[in-house]
Formats: C-alpha cells, sequence, structure tokens
C-alpha cells in the first residue's frame, strides 16, 4: 500500500467514525492537491482551535483555491465543518476538513 492510499484510509475511517458520506475520488483529488504537506504530521492536521489556522484555511483555501467570496458563509461552513469532524476530536485530517468545506460549498467542480 503507498503512503497516499494509507492517508486516504485513514481519512475514510475518520469519515466513517464521524458518519460522514464518502466521495473516495472527491477525497483522493483534495488529498493530491495538498502535495507533500499531505505526509508532514503537524500540516496534515487542522487546528480547529487556533483562530488564526482557521483565519489561514479561510483567505488561502476558500477564497483563493476554491474561488469563494469572502463572507459570513465562509465562517458559518467552517464551523460546520468543525462541528462534523468534532469539536473534542483533536486531530482534525486536513484532507477531511477540506472535504467537508468543498462539499459545503458547493465547489467540487474544482477538483474535477
Amino acid at each position: 500500500m503507498s503512503k497516499f492510499d494509507s492517508v486516504m484510509d485513514r481519512c475514510e475511517k475518520q469519515m466513517k467514525e464521524q458518519k460522514i458520506a464518502i466521495d473516495r475520488p472527491l477525497l483522493e483529488a483534495i488529498g493530491k492537491s495538498l502535495g507533500p504537506s499531505l505526509y508532514n504530521r503537524d500540516a496534515s492536521l487542522v487546528a480547529a482551535g487556533q483562530k488564526s489556522e482557521l483565519e489561514t484555511i479561510k483567505k488561502k483555501y476558500l477564497v483563493g483555491k476554491l474561488g469563494c467570496p469572502d463572507g459570513p458563509a465562509l465562517d458559518k461552513a467552517i464551523a460546520n465543518a468543525v462541528k462534523k469532524i468534532g469539536k473534542s476530536r483533536r486531530n482534525k485530517l486536513r484532507p477531511v476538513f477540506y472535504y467537508l468545506l468543498v462539499k459545503e460549498l458547493g465547489k467540487e467542480s474544482v477538483y474535477s
């Protein structure tokens, strides 16, 4: 099994535990877009308790990568992703977090 497949399996496991529907091709596309950071422990996790981390995700990923207009809808999408993964869960895998954002904002076409 490749490193990438191993990471995707961990993501899928987290999604199943939280009862999140899985679109494996979309999850893999998001994972591939993260490049080598996917294999770095710190970079592969979202520190949802850090406001600066969430602001970076909003500006660089949602506005920059996905092309969303900045506004309260983005803050709501981030809050929903945190809630779906679970506030008490320390290890929020970045591909899963981004997957939830893409689904909530209807931006799947960015990865097709």
